[in-house]
């Protein structure tokens, strides 16, 4: 087994994503999402995070190498752009709270 991130990149996606459905479910309920698009943007990122797991796991249980690493690495940057998207989506809460 040669990939070394995959076990991580699938247990931290799993963890960020349950944030993506609390945010979003936060949206809906306070009614914030109907004048926003917080809500949509951050159903974005979990479909990234759901992919960067998919990926993951794909990764985990291939045995050709060549296909392992190419998994792993679609799967890392599907993870590195989810985490940018929660950035934007924390500042642009962050910004809402402080207006």
């Amino acid at each position: 087994m040669a990939n070394k991130t995959s076990q991580h990149i699938l247990s931290t996606s799993a963890t960020l994503l349950g944030f993506c459905l609390f945010v979003i479910t936060s949206m809906e309920i306070t009614n914030y999402g109907e004048s926003s698009v917080v809500d949509e943007f951050t159903s974005v990122v979990a479909l990234s995070l759901i992919f960067s797991c998919l990926f993951s796991f794909f990764s985990i249980r291939s045995t050709n190498s060549i296909r392992e690493k190419q998994l792993e690495t679609i799967a890392d940057y599907l993870f590195a752009g989810s985490l940018l998207g929660i950035l934007i989506i924390i500042s642009l809460i962050a910004l809402h709270i402080i207006k």
